[in-house]
């Protein structure tokens, strides 16, 4: 009888706890599922009271007129700027972390300097930017964000790939080594296999911040490189918002991310819990 209570006290408690799961999972969905709805219906069933929780018809007019208008070419702006910088900052702050973490290279206080660079504020720096950026006439410019996004990128791609990379055994390098490979050849058939789930896990944040910027992209474009974020805030007036805009706009802005962590995401789990923690 006793046995028995305690299975039932088990099965209760694994109960509430799926059960608790999938209400937090719900209220944190909602937004996105609201969102979803908002960007199919017309002005009318968006302002209804009470609200409409279905449209009353399934209908593509708010995106259609993302196409029409040209605003959806933001989109592929941000994918050019935020894709570009990304693969530039994994490419340089691998090879980067690879010789801090194996040759210590600047010593021990280099790689703290290096990701304190990334606790800068934007809005400290964005000002001498854009000053600097006018004087070299790089206003407007996808290169002038990209090397933006990857000079910010940097260091985080190193603070997280030097844990990576610390993680690897050094007897697999040196048994490479020995066997005649390359250092560039250990580089490429030991460490990055190694430390494939931290690349793809930093690969998909760095991604993700340059994506979500929205001050250096406000302050340093005007019409020829207009992001995402920024295009967003043109539906926004004094007077009125473009909600079924906003809201088309958000998933098309939002599906690259969803994109990117579905394909990367059995590596993420792994990727963020591995190397994060050591310095």
């Amino acid at each position: 009888m006793t046995a028995l209570t305690r299975r039932q006290r088990r099965a209760l408690t694994l109960a509430m706890r799926y059960l608790i799961a999938v209400a937090v999972t719900l209220l944190f969905l909602f937004p996105v599922y609201w969102l979803f709805m908002i960007s199919f219906k017309t002005p009318e069933e968006i302002f209804h009271v009470p609200p409409l929780w279905l449209p009353g018809q399934i209908q593509f007019n708010n995106y259609w007129v993302l196409f029409k208008d040209g605003d959806v070419v933001a989109i592929l702006n941000s994918l050019i700027v935020a894709g570009t910088s990304s693969v530039i900052a994994m490419v340089l702050g691998t090879f980067c972390a690879y010789s801090l973490a194996r040759f210590n290279t600047g010593g021990e206080n280099l790689a703290m300097w290096i990701i304190s660079q990334r606790m800068i504020p934007p809005m400290a720096v964005v000002f001498p930017i854009f000053l600097i950026y006018v004087h070299f006439g790089m206003v407007d410019t996808f290169s002038g964000l990209i090397l933006l996004y990857t000079a910010f990128n940097l260091p985080y791609v190193i603070w997280m790939m030097r844990g990576y990379i610390a993680d690897i055994p050094l007897e697999l390098e040196e048994s490479a080594l020995v066997d005649g490979c390359t250092r560039w050849q250990v580089i490429w058939k030991v460490v990055f296999p190694m430390a494939r789930s931290g690349l793809m896990a930093t690969a998909v944040f760095t991604f993700v911040f340059a994506w979500n910027d929205f001050l250096f992209a406000l302050i340093l474009t005007r019409t020829e490189v207009i992001t995402f974020p920024v295009q967003l805030t043109h539906y926004m007036g004094g007077q009125s918002n473009f909600w079924a805009k906003i809201a088309a706009m958000s998933v098309l802005g939002t599906l690259p991310i969803f994109v990117a962590v579905t394909i990367m995401q059995r590596y993420l789990v792994r990727g963020i819990s591995l190397g994060a923690v050591k310095g």
